[in-house]
């Protein structure tokens, strides 16, 4: 019966047959109107009815076929395809009016002589009729498919505007799988009242025998511009109720201003951070990536792989694809290849290797290079410091120094908050790395471009997938410090953010992101908790675990002495670095770029320390180098 029930909704009526059901209406309510005009005897020529009766058919066939009445699928009527009956109908009504006048006038059959108050009864009950037989058929459709599948019962919170419409958006669509049961609302005025024969709630009252009385199993929160704290502790209470929460996303992002049931998602820790996602728009943008031979190196990265999916979006002539790391780089392959993207090549290579990279430049000859290659785990650069050296400066300067040898128009660095004052290895690496392609500005083509984020949620190296796994484990959670706080994006802002900076970059800049306010971990750690349907700290505990090596407490995206200009996006800005000495600074990253395996961690950390004075160390063993500088 389900098979029978899925094929059948697979199929439409056909729309001269929706006509001829019209027609039909339009017959019967024409004899309905004299009825009711002689007041329901037969005290009339009924012959001179039937005679009316072809030529009013006739009317009505064009009148709706004007209107196109006759395509809208019935099962899907809404207000527009009412809006069109009504047109229709007194369209009809117009043209039996007209002719009406003129027989009177010219004296023409009587067939064309209709009595006003019949054309008139007749027009109101076409527009009862016809609109409330698409309505039922539509309402018997929808009870049909749903009697035949398991539906949801479901709460909407909301019961404004968004409210409305994600009710309709549930109702309009038959293959929905909900039973809307009422709404929540905090506002007073509308508790106890009802919408829709549905009932108003205030968010108190829905406990545990609500739930289990009315047998709710999802709640919807459809309200547009929600606080994060607010939208928190609702969650934290329907989750602790054991209830599953989606939420409606904001009005922009609905198609062609229309909601889907599609787009209802289930709530996500990006709608907790308090924090709108910023989108570009750039026709520029266009220009700058076709037809262009583009690199992206640490390609199998978080960043470097998103990069490249939103790179795959325009007409490249070719995207070379490098990383070291095998697996990840071969998972992505795969999947260019699986979503038919074609001109790309997958490369494994090291950029520490000069020769290799060399000869990738050589064959190639790519015009923009995306550096998105690092190391960028704090803990272990500072156990690992010639590894920083090694790949974060030295890769760095062996990919920048072949984009000025081989006339790359441009070169994006992929840069980090850790970098501004650093307090550990791989911020200071970074930072050098910074100043390197600094040093290169003006000696050749190439425009070198850097880019300053914070955390990226969801990467490799964010703390989402690490509470994820810890929760999955059931707990605790651990925290470094109850104070420490972070910037976060997500790694599809950040990517557009590296495209953005590429295309307005004329070289030199460093962009920063306007990211909004910093998001404390410990109340994200709990957030997560919440999210997965657990309580804090009765399932799950958090544990502070203390700050690690290098680690700060709170991250910048300026460096002391660093302030920024506009640009044309608001979110988007260029810092105003300090002055630096070229020559000097190039001779010493040249010293320590010499530095191998046999050279101690201490003496390379002070190299790195006598290029970036600001790198003062923060729970480290090399906080002993501080000390030996201040005295």
């Amino acid at each position: 019966m389900i098979e029978l029930l899925h094929k059948i909704s697979q199929k439409y009526a056909s729309k001269w047959l929706i006509m001829l059901f019209d027609l039909a209406i339009v017959a019967f309510t024409f004899f309905v109107a004299y009825l009711i005009r002689f007041n329901f005897s037969l005290d009339f020529d009924v012959t001179l009815l039937i005679k009316q009766l072809p030529f009013v058919i006739v009317a009505a066939f064009i009148s709706f076929l004007s209107v196109g009445s006759h395509k809208g699928v019935v099962r899907f009527t809404g207000y527009k395809d009412v809006i069109n009956l009504i047109i229709g109908a007194n369209i009809l009504a117009t043209v039996l009016i007209i002719t009406t006048f003129f027989s009177r006038k010219y004296h023409f059959d009587s067939v064309f002589n209709i009595s006003g108050s019949v054309i008139y009864i007749h027009l109101l009950l076409n527009i009862l009729f016809l609109i409330g037989f698409k309505l039922f058929i539509k309402s018997m459709y929808n009870n049909l498919m749903q009697d035949f599948k398991a539906s949801k019962r479901v709460l909407i919170f909301g019961a404004g505007n968004s409210g409305m419409i994600t009710y309709d958006a549930i109702n309009n669509d038959p293959k929905n799988g909900y039973e809307v049961v009422g709404f929540i609302d905090d506002n007073e005025q509308k508790i106890g009242k009802k919408i829709n024969l549905l009932k108003v709630y205030a968010l108190k009252v829905i406990d545990k025998n609500f739930i289990e009385k009315h047998d709710i199993e999802e709640v919807i929160i459809s309200m547009q511009n929600i606080e994060s704290p607010r939208l928190l502790q609702i969650t934290g209470q329907l989750f602790t109720l054991g209830l599953k929460v989606k939420i409606v996303p904001p009005v922009q992002h609905w198609i062609d201003g229309d909601l889907s049931l599609g787009q209802i998602k289930d709530v996500k820790i990006e709608d907790l951070l308090g924090r709108q996602q910023i989108s570009i728009a750039n026709a520029s943008m266009v220009d700058e990536y076709e037809h262009q031979i583009i690199f992206i190196t640490g390609a199998a990265g978080s960043i470097g792989s998103e990069l490249a999916r939103k790179i795959s979006e325009y007409r490249y002539k070719k995207l070379i694809l490098i990383d070291s790391a095998e697996s990840p780089l071969y998972t992505l392959e795969q999947e260019f290849i699986r979503d038919g993207k074609s001109n790309f090549v997958a490369v494994v290579a090291d950029i520490r290797d000069y020769k290799r990279m060399e000869q990738l430049f050589d064959l190639y000859k790519p015009k923009l290079v995306f550096h998105a290659a690092a190391y960028k785990h704090v803990p272990l650069m500072e156990n690992n410091p010639y590894e920083a050296v090694s790949v974060n400066i030295i890769g760095t300067k062996n990919v920048a120094t072949l984009a000025v040898k081989h006339a790359v128009h441009k070169f994006v660095l992929i840069s980090t908050d850790k970098a501004v004052n650093p307090t550990n290895v791989m911020g200071a690496s970074k930072r050098i790395a910074e100043l390197y392609v600094n040093c290169l500005k003006g000696k050749g083509q190439t425009k070198f471009i850097t880019t300053r984020f914070g955390n990226v949620l969801g990467s490799n190296g964010s703390v989402i997938p690490l509470f994820k796994k810890q929760i999955e484990a059931g707990g605790p959670l651990t925290v470094t410090h109850k104070d420490i706080t972070r910037y976060f994006m997500t790694i599809s802002e950040a990517c557009q953010l590296v495209l953005e900076a590429a295309t307005m970059g004329h070289g030199g800049e460093i962009f920063v992101f306007d990211m909004g306010k910093s998001v404390k971990i410990y109340d994200l750690a709990v957030n997560m908790i919440i999210l997965s349907g657990l309580r804090f700290p009765d399932d799950i505990d958090i544990k502070i675990t203390g700050l690690r090596p290098g680690e700060k407490i709170y991250e910048e995206l300026l460096a002391d002495g660093e302030n920024t200009k506009p640009t044309y996006h608001e979110k988007i800005m260029i810092a105003k670095t300090k002055k630096i000495n070229i020559s000097e600074i190039e001779n010493k990253i040249e010293n320590l770029c010499l530095v191998n395996t046999k050279i101690q961690n201490l003496e390379i950390v002070s190299l790195i320390k006598d290029i970036v004075p600001e790198y003062v160390s923060n729970n480290s063993t090399y906080e002993v180098l501080d000390v030996n500088q201040s005295k």
